[in-house]
């Protein structure tokens, strides 16, 4: 005879139950095989995943006050311009409606962003995902679809990874959203940015993003979060973000792990 319908009801939270014990069981036998230790360096942890205190205190979340446009963080009130603007968005207003980013990308931030970048600690993308989350909830909530920015093929070659896409597919993941990995490729390769201005910058991305063609029609009309790992001066999301509404998408909001502070807002440090 079939069970009744309460006979049903509670062999099934019996077997849930069976499903969390075994989990835990299984976390505490891991637990006792690999003993859990800071992400960022080797301090005991309490839970696998994590930070150890001293790691912790050193990230910098960002949080107000911050320009309201392309999210880099402020000192304080006083730096912000009319409509609580940066001094970069008052000169030249981003193509793209917002972003915003985890972390200020500092000594602490490093610890993170540089293993899971140069390292293979692809298992960071985990714990960066979930602060991004955090920051950029209202980014999520109104985007259609993901898209990370593209490496360079030799780049890839050499990396074995995006981490931009691995930090987009969590976060669509997360989101129940859809993510196009392949949406934009680097056309040609870059050489590394960092030492440059922005306007340096800008001129060197100048066609070197390209859309899939396959994938254009997915963002007709469609508001497109674009993931990346680190924002220096926003000219790789402008450049990637110009293109995007030049194939139809109806905005762009860009979502990073961290952020470089604007060197006029820091030089009042």
């Amino acid at each position: 005879m079939p069970p009744s319908a309460p006979g049903r009801a509670f062999q099934a939270a019996l077997e849930r139950l069976g499903t969390a014990t075994l989990a835990r069981l299984g976390t505490a036998t891991l637990d006792a095989l690999l003993p859990p230790h800071c992400l960022t360096c080797e301090a005991p942890v309490q839970r696998q995943g994590t930070q150890c205190g001293a790691c912790f205190r050193l990230l910098t979340r960002v949080t107000a006050p911050l320009c309201p446009r392309c999210g880099v963080p402020f000192l304080h009130a006083g730096q912000a311009g009319p409509g609580g603007l940066c001094p970069g968005c008052l000169a030249r207003p981003p193509a793209f409606d917002q972003a915003r980013a985890a972390l200020r990308y500092d000594a602490g931030a490093q610890k993170l962003v540089l293993p899971f970048k140069h390292a293979d600690r692809t298992e960071l993308a985990g714990p960066l995902a979930a602060m991004m989350a955090q920051a950029g909830a209202a980014l999520l909530a109104r985007a259609d679809l993901l898209a990370p920015v593209p490496l360079h093929w030799r780049r890839l070659v050499a990396r074995r990874y995006n981490q931009a896409a691995l930090l987009a597919h969590r976060l669509a993941r997360g989101a129940g959203k859809p993510c196009i990995p392949d949406l934009l490729r680097r056309a040609r390769a870059t050489p590394p940015l960092g030492e440059l201005g922005a306007a340096d910058r800008a001129a060197l991305l100048q066609g070197a993003f390209a859309l899939n063609p396959r994938a254009a029609a997915r963002i007709a009309g469609r508001r497109v979060l674009l993931v990346d790992d680190v924002m220096t001066s926003g000219a790789t999301a402008e450049a990637c973000t110009r293109l995007l509404l030049a194939a139809g998408a109806a905005a762009v909001d860009v979502l990073a792990a961290a952020r470089v502070p604007d060197p006029r807002l820091a030089a009042e440090e």
